[in-house]
């Protein structure tokens, strides 16, 4: 179909998500058609670097032909399998017993989901089914981030602290706080790492004695805050919350859908500082975007809790059609062994090097006021004045200006609304792919630089 009818009927028909559908319409869609590597190509046969692994999920690159192989094998000799009535297939049995030998060792069973959203709702569930087999319906509240990110679902976006994911929504619910998030770059007042960490576990211990620890649930957070901008907290941080969400009774959920499948640098965040969750979400790098899965993993006591809640004759009701799909879970049992067999995890811990060194470079960059990364997760915070780290007029629609500008000049990452540039390069970039990124982005930045406004803007 030529493309420009394409362009026309998406205008007409699709929705697509977290957009300005008026603005949608008006721009058109940027339509892709092939993928390879690193690079992606438009209908216009523009060749695109992909500084951000589609939507932090092609953590294997495009086009891997051992994926495609499974998958296409897996199609052919058994393309469906339900889980529901005790039936089941081989590759979500092996894929499950993987992920438990290489997760936190407090983590013994996975719940397969579609994505990262929905494993949030799962898990939103099984803990308030797990309180109710407790004997303690009471507890009922939880506790996450301010600039967390916990999915778009109805349960999930109330547990995510940004303001677009709950206007007209209804949300959060009364039953869903939010506590102030450890932004180092703008903690100034806070201290050192010690006192950041320090005034976390306190927030946290003031919000549950607030809302009666008796009442609260859980708490959720992301080793690093991704949808939110890139927010890095100190190390000690994510274990310092693990061991008080213990100390208060209450369960302590990590979300690593961003973060886990090597990129932060191991396997999964957690791994860094032996975190032990009680409950673990994942999704993106599970099958690198190849197809749609997520998981939930929980810890064996909540698991207990939740077979003996149920008895020895009722089901638990919750489930989805597609939860443990066999085509899904071979992709996925693949991505593992390219992660691990393949070389991607020491590929991405050679090149590390090389991707917070192009990023730090940029901080002499006049709109730069914040270089930050961990693996091969990193951002760039832009500021109209680095003393102050005074941040920009939205007027200037000064993100916008920027994608733009980085798509002329062949290069896609996410720049969000408050001007925090994020990258999640690929774990198989080479190091004249990290070199063409930065001469790519260098150029990007001084072209908004040059505009007359932007440079008026700055102190």
């Amino acid at each position: 179909m030529p493309t420009p009818d394409l362009v026309e009927l998406d205008r007409l028909h699709l929705i697509h998500p977290v957009t300005n559908f008026s603005a949608h319409e008006k721009r058109g869609v940027k339509l892709l058609t092939e993928a390879r590597g690193v690079y992606l190509r438009d209908a216009n046969g523009t060749e695109l670097l992909d500084a951000f692994s589609g939507l932090w999920c092609v953590n294997t690159g495009y086009g891997q032909d051992s994926i495609v192989r499974v998958a296409t094998e897996q199609m052919q000799r058994l393309p469906y399998a339900t889980g529901y009535f005790g039936f089941g297939s081989e590759p979500p049995i092996r894929l499950a017993a993987q992920l438990v030998e290489l997760a936190p060792a407090s983590l013994r069973h996975v719940y397969f989901t579609l994505g990262g959203s929905d494993a949030i709702d799962a898990a939103i569930r099984y803990v308030t089914y797990y309180y109710n087999a407790l004997g303690k319906p009471q507890k009922k509240h939880f506790i996450a981030l301010e600039r967390g990110y916990h999915g778009s679902s109805s349960h999930g976006a109330g547990v995510t602290g940004l303001p677009l994911f709950h206007r007209h929504f209804d949300a959060p619910q009364a039953t869903q706080h939010l506590i102030a998030s450890p932004y180092p770059y703008r903690s100034v007042d806070c201290g050192d790492d010690a006192a950041i960490i320090a005034g976390s576990v306190a927030t946290l211990e003031a919000k549950v004695a607030e809302l009666g620890a008796d009442n609260v649930a859980a708490f959720f957070c992301e080793p690093i805050q991704g949808s939110g901008g890139v927010i890095i907290p100190p190390k000690g941080w994510l274990k310092a919350m693990q061991l008080a969400c213990h100390r208060l009774g209450i369960l302590f959920l990590v979300d690593e859908v961003i973060t886990g499948f090597g990129r932060t640098g191991p396997l999964f965040a957690c791994a860094a500082e032996d975190v032990q969750p009680d409950l673990m979400t994942v999704a993106k790098g599970l099958t690198a975007g190849y197809a749609p899965m997520g998981a939930l993993f929980m810890s064996d006591a909540i698991y207990q809790a939740i077979a003996d809640g149920a008895g020895p004759d009722l089901a638990v009701g919750h489930g989805q059609t597609y939860s443990a799909h066999p085509v899904s879970a071979a992709i996925g049992v693949e991505v593992l062994r390219l992660y691990h067999e393949g070389g991607l995890l020491a590929n991405a811990a050679a090149r590390t090097p090389h991707f917070e060194a192009g990023l730090r470079t940029l901080l002499a960059h006049p709109l730069v006021g914040d270089a930050r990364s961990r693996g091969f997760l990193g951002a760039l915070e832009l500021v109209a004045d680095k003393e102050k780290k005074t941040r920009f007029d939205p007027a200037l629609r000064l993100s916008e200006r920027i994608a733009d500008a980085a798509y002329a000049n062949q290069l896609i990452f996410r720049a969000f609304g408050d001007n925090i540039l994020g990258f999640a390069p690929a774990l198989c970039y080479t190091e004249e792919e990290f070199a063409l990124l930065f001469e790519r982005l260098t150029r990007t930045l001084d072209q908004v630089l040059a505009a007359p406004d932007v440079r008026a803007a700055l102190a």
